[in-house]
């Protein structure tokens, strides 16, 4: 069976191993979501990923709403993730941006404007907030849907001209594609409600935009298929998540993670099941697993074949040589928390590696 430390190929993207660094919102763009560079730094400190799937990365301004989150919608955004990539492909690394709409999520106090999701429903405020910064949403019309779709097709092809090795569509952890999949969100009563092919159809018309512009094996995707997350939840999550997952293997995507909850994760406990052995059954390409690994876990699930590679988050977020320190057993750095989300180099390319 194959350790973590042998190549594998994620469609057209060949990665040296099986560690891919997982999407972590840092918030060290500019107010106007543009990245600095500051994130050239950080990005190619951990170039060793076998892949880098970046933050979250609007689509745009309407459906973002993090402050200081980075987009790529706009030219300048473009012009200044050029210099991330290059650093990365420099270093030896592969890098795909997250692409993000938030939906509901999506702050009226950051955009401007109320946000939009399936349906006319609000969002909780999150884990520790003193108060709810999160508005009723509007349910989206055919226009809504129509420029939002247009707005994917500008990302990926934005990112293509950024000089990405492909991207990854943020369809979990309760955004706007999760928020269309799930019936606790959705409730429509039109061609994107009801059944769950109906509530599929924004994931497939979305997948379609991305696999035109970026073709099917330069495009990954992220589902959060068990539980609850950011009040997003449905009352027979595998009867959603095991076709939308044949439906990406019908496609022959790059590959698919899944970002899994347990009762004891550090983000989003439940007691449902995971799905992912549901999931290895109908999809055949590679399969990234996500949520709380360790190195004797992370192999265990190799092993057992429920999993072809797995993403870190927090570790590579403390760790930029994550990949050298497991394959020598070596400690870790705890990560700081309260440096997640702020402004400067502090807790983001400040990190000590193993040589330092």
């Amino acid at each position: 069976m194959p350790t973590l430390f042998d190549p594998i190929d994620l469609g057209a993207i060949a990665a040296p191993n099986r560690m891919v660094m997982a999407p972590l919102t840092r918030g060290r763009s500019t107010a106007e979501h543009v990245p600095t560079a500051l994130m050239v730094d950080y990005y190619r400190q951990r170039s060793t990923a076998g892949l880098i799937i970046t933050e979250g990365t609007g689509i745009s301004h309407e459906g973002l709403g993090w402050p200081y989150a980075p987009g790529i919608w706009s030219d300048e955004q473009v012009e200044a993730w050029k210099p991330i990539v290059e650093a990365v492909h420099d270093a030896g690394g592969r890098i795909v941006p997250q692409l993000w709409h938030l939906g509901r999520l999506a702050r009226k106090d950051v955009t401007g404007n109320a946000p939009f999701s399936s349906s006319a429903t609000t969002a909780p405020a999150r884990p520790g907030a003193t108060e709810n910064p999160n508005v009723e949403a509007r349910a989206m019309t055919a226009d809504d849907i129509a420029r939002t779709l247009d707005d994917f097709t500008r990302a990926a092809r934005n990112a293509l001209r950024a000089g990405f090795d492909g991207v990854a569509l943020h369809a979990a952890n309760g955004y706007l594609i999760d928020q269309f999949m799930r019936d606790g969100t959705n409730q429509r009563d039109d061609d994107y409600g009801g059944s769950v092919d109906n509530r599929l159809r924004l994931l497939r018309e979305v997948m379609e935009r991305l696999v035109a512009e970026a073709g099917a094996n330069r495009t990954g995707v992220r589902l959060s298929p068990n539980g609850e997350v950011q009040g997003c939840d449905d009352s027979n999550p595998e009867a959603v998540f095991v076709p939308a997952a044949a439906y990406l293997e019908s496609l022959g995507v790059a590959f698919l993670e899944l970002r899994e909850s347990s009762p004891t994760d550090t983000f989003a406990q439940t007691d449902v099941p995971k799905l992912s052995p549901r999931i290895r059954e109908v999809f055949t390409g590679p399969l990234i697993l996500n949520q709380d690994y360790d190195p004797d876990k992370a192999q265990a699930d190799l092993d057992s074949g429920v999993a072809d590679a797995i993403s870190f988050g927090r570790p590579f977020l403390a760790n930029p040589d994550l990949v050298e320190r497991f394959r020598q057993g070596a400690p870790l750095n705890a990560p700081d928390v309260k440096t997640f989300y702020t402004r400067g180099a502090e807790g983001y390319t400040d990190y000590p590696a193993l040589s330092s």
